[in-house]
C-alpha cells in the first residue's frame, strides 16, 4: 500500500507566505520551516553553552522543521486573520489539528507514533516548542528584514512589530542571538565579506 504521506509533506514547497502583502522575493513554507529549524537549533545550542540548559537542539530542529506541515491542508492563513479574536485562534487550532490528524493517518501505522510529536505537542516537548516559537518569530523578522533591504516599503510596519515582539521575547537564548546574530542579517553581501 502507499503512503501519500511524504509526497505531502513535500507540498510545503508550493504554499506562499505573507499573502497579503506585495513581496520582492516570495517565500514558502518550506523555506521558512528550514530557516525555523536552524534557528530553533541555534537557540538551544545557546542555551546549553551559555545558560546552563539541557535542551535537545537536534529535537528542537526536528520539532521545527514541521511545525508549519499542516499547511500543506490549510493554506497559511495570514497572521492578522488567525489571531484576529480568541474564537477564530480557537478555531484555527482546531482546524490545525484536525490537518495534523489527517496528515498523520496518510503514514503506514507502524510509524505514526513516531511523527505525532511533529502534530501534537507533547509535554515533554514543551521547552522545545517554545524555542520554536521563538525561532518563527526571528525568521518572520529576517524576512522583515529582507524585504525592508530591497526597498518594499509594504514590509516597514512588519518590520517595525517583529523587532518589537522580538525585543518583547524574555528568553536568554533569544536575547544572545538577538545581540550577536541578528545585526548581521542588516548587512549587506560587500559587509559581510569584509
Amino acid at each position: 500500500m502507499s503512503s501519500n504521506f511524504f509526497a505531502m509533506v513535500n507540498r510545503m514547497k508550493l504554499i506562499d507566505r505573507w499573502a497579503l502583502m506585495r513581496n520582492t522575493s516570495k517565500e514558502n513554507i518550506s523555506e521558512h520551516s528550514h530557516s525555523v529549524a536552524v534557528i530553533a537549533h541555534a537557540l538551544a545550542l545557546i542555551g546549553n553553552k551559555k545558560f546552563g540548559k539541557s535542551y535537545n537542539a537536534e529535537r528542537a530542529c526536528l520539532l521545527a522543521l514541521y511545525h508549519d506541515t499542516t499547511e500543506v491542508i490549510t493554506g497559511d492563513m495570514p497572521t492578522p486573520v488567525k489571531y484576529y479574536n480568541d474564537d477564530i485562534k480557537s478555531v484555527y487550532k482546531d482546524i490545525e489539528r484536525v490537518a495534523g490528524n489527517r496528515l498523520l493517518a496518510m503514514l503506514p501505522e507502524e510509524f505514526q507514533a513516531d511523527y505525532t510529536p511533529m502534530f501534537e505537542k507533547q509535554q515533554e516537548d514543551k521547552e522545545l516548542w517554545i524555542l520554536v516559537k521563538a525561532a518563527d518569530k526571528i525568521s518572520a523578522l529576517i524576512k522583515c528584514i529582507e524585504e525592508h533591504r530591497m526597498g518594499n516599503l509594504e514590509f516597514e510596519k512588519a518590520l517595525e512589530a517583529q523587532e518589537k515582539k522580538i525585543n518583547e521575547i524574555e528568553l536568554p537564548e533569544v536575547k544572545y542571538f538577538r545581540e550577536h546574530f541578528l545585526p548581521a542579517y542588516y548587512l549587506t553581501l560587500d559587509e559581510h565579506t569584509k
